[in-house]
């Protein structure tokens, strides 16, 4: 299974991950020149379009969301995210030249309601201590419980010259009360552009035992593994991250043994 992949210059739509492990999950990235359209059929997916940056009206099954979108970057503040709901027809205009989204496909069971998350809803957690801080921007996670089917979206910004996704954790195996089994995928900006972070999988067994040079737009599909990044002093690092599985959404990570003690040392 391919696990990076590089990011390139496009315009329209690009398809960066197809549907992969299992055809639980894809990925595309949109980029559009104001009065521009996209049009497309949700099919078996459920979908959060995640505005990057401009602004856009979207339409799904005939319900208008207008002027969508309030940042430059993903530097620059909260994200405006619309649920698509599978089997919907859906539109999306650009209002600004600048607009980029990412759609996040997960294969859904049941159709809901689509909805926008607004960037006054995001819910920002402060997470780690030390060189492993981070702000984590949860999209859609508790508060989309009963209104979405297995999507979970967000976005993390490491701080410089720190660890994040750390201490080093993994969602890859179902055991109740200990941890989820969670595909997930994540999507990379860095600041400054010319720069990069590194991004580590790896498996207890080391049958698993990667790492790679992040670059700005790069996109890894983390099917197993603990999976840490790591941002170089003065580089800002942005990820947006989504996860599914076909056994519930609530996310419990196992720490590797080897770093759970650093949580001791994490402010409540």
């Amino acid at each position: 299974m391919q696990l990076y992949f590089k990011g390139k210059p496009y315009h329209g739509l690009q398809h960066v991950i197809e549907p992969a492990d299992g055809g639980l999950m894809s990925f595309d990235l949109l980029k559009l020149k104001a009065g521009e359209e996209y049009a497309q059929q949700s099919g078996i997916y459920e979908i959060a379009l995640v505005i990057l940056s401009g602004k856009a009206e979207v339409s799904v099954d005939g319900q208008g969301f207008k002027d969508l979108g309030q940042r430059a970057d993903v530097f620059s503040g909260r994200a405006t995210t619309v649920y698509i709901p599978r089997d919907s027809d859906y539109k999306i205009l650009a209002i600004s030249d600048d607009f980029e989204a990412a759609l996040c496909h997960v294969e859904a069971e049941k159709k809901y309601a689509s909805f926008v998350i607004t960037p006054e809803e995001v819910v920002v957690n402060y997470r780690g201590d030390l060189i492993w801080k981070r702000d984590v921007h949860d999209i859609i996670v508790e508060n989309g419980e009963g209104k979405v089917d297995r999507i979970v979206v967000g976005e993390t910004y490491s701080a410089p010259g720190n660890w994040s996704s750390f201490p080093s954790h993994k969602h890859d195996r179902y055991m109740p009360g200990q941890e989820t089994e969670l595909a997930e995928i994540y999507h990379f900006r860095v600041y400054p552009e010319e720069a990069f972070g590194i991004q580590i999988l790896y498996t207890e067994d080391r049958e698993l035992n990667e790492a790679f040079l992040i670059r700005d737009t790069d996109t890894v599909n983390i099917h197993k593994g603990y999976h840490p990044v790591a941002a170089p002093p003065s580089v800002k690092m942005y990820y947006l991250w989504f996860m599914a599985g076909k056994m519930g959404r609530k996310l419990m990570p196992y720490d590797d043994p080897t770093f759970a003690g650093l949580r001791k040392l994490e402010k409540v």
